[in-house]
This record gives structure tokens, sequence and C-alpha cells, in this order.
């Protein structure tokens, strides 16, 4: 068992802890919410971030919108009004949307029970999402570890591990499990701009964990790459479509090209939760796109001036033909790079 030296969520007393995401590396925080808006909240400003963790948040926020002495017509008109609140929180992630869809479905089954009765079933289906997302990011590490040799140089971009998830996480958690199965290995973490989630986060959370990191900005890794000094890429996902088309972090795209130039395997890291059938390719993917001070400052420091044009989309989409395999909790899906 890989022990995490922090806890990006916790369900106690309920009510819903969260760390919070925006104020790391430099300060380590929690954020306590007692109601779906604040979960709502907490999804929409990164606050809580990467697709299965946000879907677990989400799961917690139904729970948090039944209030066990309510009418039952009052609780489910309330849940309702939760559930829209939340699944529009983010477009990309499809880990959301999954999530209350879930739980609004146990809610049908249960839609002629008092609203305590309600609550706890509610509560036990929220327990059960967050211990699946735990045992998903187990068996993802355990399969692609296998990927992974002694001695390999990892890139990394943006952030899939404990923080993006209720476990270990996708990507990093494949890096944790070969870490404690004594493989020495070594992460480039690109630095992600513009919310430099790779900087402040995967670093942060490698470095916890005593994994050998170095910090590259974005713009570096084709270098490394023309050098030879990365073996192998892996990366998560926010949503993958029904021809393996993957949505993950704006930038993955870049990686992924040029891991395919330079004849580096390029991998994938999800759990189930993630992968979407209804969508058929990546063109389907909802593409969000954040606000413009994203990219215009970095807290409170201005990079460009106040009236810049800015477009900054959240995510890109990856075709599966630049992928060399999509690492799940079910087992390794060749990609149409092949080569696994």
């Amino acid at each position: 068992m890989i022990e995490m030296k922090f806890k990006t969520m916790e369900w106690k007393k309920g009510a819903l802890r969260l760390l919070d995401q925006r104020r790391l590396p430099s300060e380590v925080t929690t954020v306590v919410c007692r109601t779906p808006e604040a979960v709502a909240e907490a999804i929409r400003t990164l606050t809580v971030r990467g697709a299965p963790a946000i879907g677990v948040a989400a799961a917690y926020g139904l729970v948090l919108a039944v209030d066990s002495a309510s009418a039952p017509n009052k609780a489910r008109a309330r849940l309702d009004q939760a559930a829209e609140l939340i699944r529009s929180a983010r477009p990309t992630a499809v880990n959301l949307g999954w999530a209350v869809d879930r739980m609004t479905g146990i809610a049908a089954v249960y839609r002629d029970v008092n609203a305590a009765d309600l609550r706890m079933h509610l509560e036990r289906e929220a327990v059960t999402i967050h211990q699946e997302d735990e045992a998903m990011c187990r068996r993802i590490g355990e399969n692609g570890a296998a990927l992974l040799a002694d001695g390999m140089n990892i890139l990394t971009h943006c952030n899939a591990g404990a923080l993006a998830t209720a476990g270990i996480g996708t990507a990093l958690g494949i890096i944790y499990t070969a870490h404690a199965q004594g493989k020495k290995l070594h992460v480039y973490s690109d630095e992600t701009r513009p919310v430099l989630q790779g900087a402040r986060l995967t670093l942060w959370e490698l470095m916890q964990q005593g994994i050998d990191t170095t910090l590259i900005t974005d713009n570096t890794a084709a270098s490394l790459f023309a050098a030879g000094k990365i073996d192998a890429v892996i990366v998560g996902a926010d949503r993958i479509a029904a021809n393996g088309d993957v949505a993950n972090k704006i930038g993955t795209y870049n990686v992924a090209i040029l891991a395919a130039h330079h004849g580096v395997p390029f991998y994938v890291a999800a759990p189930r939760s993630t992968f979407d059938d209804r969508v058929a390719t990546g063109a389907d993917i909802p593409i969000e796109e954040r606000a413009p001070e994203e990219v215009t400052n970095i807290g409170f420091t201005s990079l460009a001036p106040s009236d810049t044009n800015v477009f900054s989309p959240a995510f890109d989409v990856t075709p599966h033909r630049l992928i060399t395999a999509i690492i799940s909790d079910t087992g390794i899906q060749p990609g149409g790079r092949g080569g696994v």
C-alpha cells in the first residue's frame, strides 16, 4: 500500500474538506464545503481539480444538497437544482457528469423515501465512488508500472497525481507504484502554463513522496527529446472519446507530437470513469475556455497589457494515432502508435 503524505479530500462530520490547490505550494490549507454551492465553486475555481477528483467532489456535493429534516418534495427539488449547478461547473471532464448521473440515479431508485433516508443512500453512494476511485488508481499504477524500467526518465504534463484523484493518482500513480517496486526513476515536469499545475502541484507532490524530479518550462521539452533524455511520456486525461482520442490539459497535444517524432512512447493513464462512449471523436468533446486573467496575470502580477485579447482553452485533444497506449484500471489498451 502506497501512503500519500497529504489528503486531497476528506469527507468528515457531514462536510467535504478539500486541500486548496490554488494556494500550493506556498501554503497548505483546507477549504470546508458544507453546501453544494460551495462544492460547485470549489470545482469552478480550481480549489479541487483533476477529472477523477472533481467527480468524487461532485458526488459529495449532492449529499450536501439534501437536508435530512426537509420535506421529501423539497429535498428532491433541492437535489435537482444542485445537480444542474454542479454539472455546469466545468464542461470538459466527463467524470463530473458521470458522478452527477450516478447520484441522481440513486435518488431515482429511492424516490419514495423520506429526506433523511435519501441523504443516507446518497452518502453511501458517494463514499462508494470515493473508494472505487482509490481502487482504480491502485490498479492503474500496477498496470502501468510494468511498462517502466529502472533508470527511465519520464516526462509528465500538468498534474495527474493524488491531487487530481481520490487515490494515488493516474499518471503519477504509475510512477509511485514503480518507485515502490524499487525502480529508480527521474521525472521531468512541464510547468504547464498558464496555471502552472506542473510547477505548483506535480513538483510539490512528487517531492513530498521522495521522487527525483526536475522542473522544466513547457518550451524546454523539445530540446530534451532531441537530446535523447526522455524515455517515456505519461499524462492523464479528462475525457476519452469512443475512438480513443484524448482530451487533456492544453499543451498535451504538443508533447504527443514531439514524442511521436522522436519515437518515444506516449502513455495516457485514466480510470474507466473517464471513457465516454457517447462522444464519437475528440472533435465532439466540449473544450472549456478559462478567464483571460489566467494568461495575463500570475497572482497579482500583470504579464500583459490590460486590454490584451486572450484565447485560453483549458484543454486540447490528442488524436488516438499519436498515443502508444491507454493505461486504465481494466488493463492496457494499445493506441494508434502501438508498440506496447
